[in-house]
């Protein structure tokens, strides 16, 4: 048993570190694309994380309706088929760096450009292309979807504990490194509502439980407590959805962008609150253990993650840096110098109209 939670709380800890590490050069590539584009990256806004819990209690309800009323294996083969084609594709954009080091320098890299466009309608006016696919990749990327499918179809065949893993740390990895929070305050209400979202659906109901033991899919990780006597066949599982890596990983991932962002020596936020991570998951599978009754893991990661870094900030005098730091804080200059801009403009207006007053008042004056 203490073998099958400690290698679960190892799998926990390696996308969260891996993914927050990607995270920093995946947030240099969409700065440079901005500044380039004017593309505004993808991030989530403080309205997106408010309506987050709210969407995730329809799906996970909505999921627990259609276990009750349909067949359990055909909602099961259909999001086994979805997942697999996920899968497939999260494990080869993880394996594509792996890959690209290990094949060698006399191997050509040959480049390919994978395009679909539609054209305009006949006879309208508009004759504007769009691009329905538009796909970048090279020959080093066939390997990696290829050894990538044959683990999706070993998954798909046999639904093995080893080939869910492999799926399910590409999905933690994928999530925490391209999920970006652009602020702290929309991570604090992202985390602060999942809090609640996690104690209700698991302590106020069954929906939780049910759902985790019904659905079939490679969104949790999971290690067998009995394979010192079963071995690789084994079949009585620890289990960790990768709710419980991702939510909190992209946090700790904002911080590690944070700490670059001060260009300190150490990334001091991102370790404390990683370790503080580390020890809310050991509370939880203590908690589990003891009380023999599942647990929502972010009543316990949640506090961690959140009040390690602001409690560490206040100390060292940080927190309005915490607080003002955001991914992208060109589009505020940007929406500042459009405001400026406008304001401008209406003072201009307004002078204007003023004279144009005053030179008629003069014109009556005249008159008379």
């Amino acid at each position: 048993m203490a073998l099958a939670y400690g290698t679960l709380v190892v799998m926990a800890m390696l996308p969260i570190f891996f993914g927050s590490m990607r995270s920093v050069k995946h947030h240099k590539e969409q700065t440079t694309a901005f500044q380039k584009t004017g593309e505004k990256p993808d991030t989530m806004t403080s309205k997106d994380a408010m309506m987050f819990p709210i969407m995730a209690s329809c799906a996970l309800f909505g999921l627990y309706m259609f276990f009750k009323i349909f067949s359990k294996d055909n909602i099961n083969f259909l999001l086994t088929g979805y997942f697999f084609f996920l899968g497939v594709m999260a494990l080869a954009h993880l394996l594509s760096p792996v890959i690209s080091s290990l094949i060698p320098a006399s191997i050509p890299k040959i480049p390919y450009h994978l395009s679909f466009i539609q054209g305009p309608t006949e006879g309208s006016k508009d004759e504007t292309e769009s691009y329905l696919i538009d796909y970048k990749f090279t020959t080093h990327d066939i390997v990696c979807f290829i050894i990538s499918l044959v683990i999706g179809v070993w998954y798909l065949l046999q639904k093995h504990w080893i080939a869910n893993n492999l799926l399910g740390l590409a999905f933690a990895v994928n999530g925490v490194e391209l999920l970006h929070l652009n602020n702290i305050v929309t991570g604090c209400i992202l985390l602060g509502g999942l809090f609640f979202y996690d104690i209700f659906w698991v302590f106020g109901t069954n929906v939780m439980v049910t759902v985790a033991r019904s659905f079939e899919a490679p969104i949790k990780l999971v290690f067998p407590q009995d394979i010192i006597t079963n071995g690789l066949s084994a079949s009585n599982f620890a289990v960790l959805g990768l709710g419980d890596i991702v939510i909190p990983g992209i946090f700790i991932a904002l911080l590690l962008r944070f700490d670059n962002s001060l260009k300190r020596k150490s990334n001091f936020y991102f370790y404390a609150t990683f370790t503080a991570y580390f020890f809310g998951l050991l509370a939880t599978i203590f908690v589990m253990h003891v009380f023999k009754h599942a647990q929502p893991a972010l009543l316990y990661l949640v506090p961690a993650c959140l009040g390690t870094p602001l409690l560490l900030a206040l100390l060292k005098g940080d927190i309005k840096k915490l607080f003002a730091y955001e991914d992208h804080p060109e589009d505020k200059t940007k929406d500042a110098k459009k405001s400026e801009k406008s304001s401008g403009e209406e003072s201009s207006t307004t002078a204007a109209s003023k004279t144009k007053k005053e030179t008629k008042k003069k014109e009556s004056k005249k008159v008379k």
